[in-house]
């Protein structure tokens, strides 16, 4: 591999993971655009790689975000059921459908999720004696000093509608987490600063999930994956560092932001512009 893609690769992993920690959306809507535009990957090498990337920006964020008990491993795992039944019934229905009309509907998903998230101040519900324990939690908020505790709501609503979270991702290749951090920020009432950790945490499982299906078909260029995997675990380090620093309101600020850009590519990509 010479030098230069190389360096490309490893920065390309490095920006991926950054972002990925910061607001656990894994990092694969910078990977395969990228992969396929820059690189002249194939779309299904390009996302092969991608969810290798996805898995190393995963485990590097995790391993800081859970050691802090930022990431909420409990909720993680009962979301990631509905999730993984939900790709399965997205993938079975993208079959019907015409992308651009999957794509749309993936871009009013999220376009709406941004502007709830910046027009509605986070809500927080700390939780009661009376309060069922399993869905209280913990954590200290390293940027202005506080111990945050709060309450799970809307736990069997929140993970019916992660299948549908499930369904857009599989049906439209996008990561999940663009649904999902809202879904739990939003509608379940989890600090910003737990969602987007938890949202990290789910998506090293989904991925690892896709990835080896690909491995044993032999479609994973070994030499990509590795730089790539390299460059998002660095970055997700950064990444957690970042993200323990920045304040409540600055983090959902850039979030949503970051939520309309996704949202505005997949529609221009829906588009046939890009």
């Amino acid at each position: 591999m010479e030098a230069l893609i190389l360096a490309g690769l490893l920065f390309t992993g490095s920006a991926a993971g950054i972002l990925g920690a910061l607001f656990g959306l894994g990092g694969g809507f910078i990977f395969v655009p990228v992969l396929m535009l820059v690189f002249g990957l194939a779309p299904t090498e390009a996302v092969a790689v991608s969810l290798i990337g996805i898995i190393a920006g995963s485990v590097g964020a995790s391993t800081v975000f859970v050691d802090k008990g930022l990431s909420n491993i409990r909720l993680g795992l009962l979301m990631e059921i509905t999730t993984a039944a939900g790709a399965i019934m997205g993938a079975i229905v993208a079959g019907f459908l015409e992308e651009w009309i999957l794509m749309c509907i993936f871009s009013v998903i999220v376009f709406y999720s941004a502007l709830r998230m910046i027009l509605n101040p986070e809500k927080v519900i700390p939780p009661s004696e009376d309060d069922d324990s399993r869905f209280s939690f913990e954590y200290n908020d390293e940027a202005n000093g506080e111990h945050v505790r709060y309450k799970v709501e809307n736990v069997k609503s929140g993970m019916a509608l992660c299948t549908v979270a499930g369904m857009i991702s599989s049906m439209t290749g996008v990561g999940g987490g663009a649904v999902k951090v809202p879904l739990m920020n939003i509608y379940m009432h989890v600090p910003i600063k737990a969602a987007s950790p938890t949202s990290s945490y789910m998506i090293g499982i989904t991925a690892f999930s896709g990835a080896i299906t690909y491995f044993i078909a032999g479609q994973v260029l070994l030499e990509y994956a590795a730089a790539i995997a390299i460059g998002a675990f660095a970055g997700s380090i950064v990444g957690t560092s970042l993200a323990r620093k920045l304040h409540t309101k600055h983090l959902r600020k850039y979030f949503s932001i970051l939520l309309i850009i996704v949202a505005t590519l997949v529609l221009l990509q829906a588009g046939g512009i890009l």
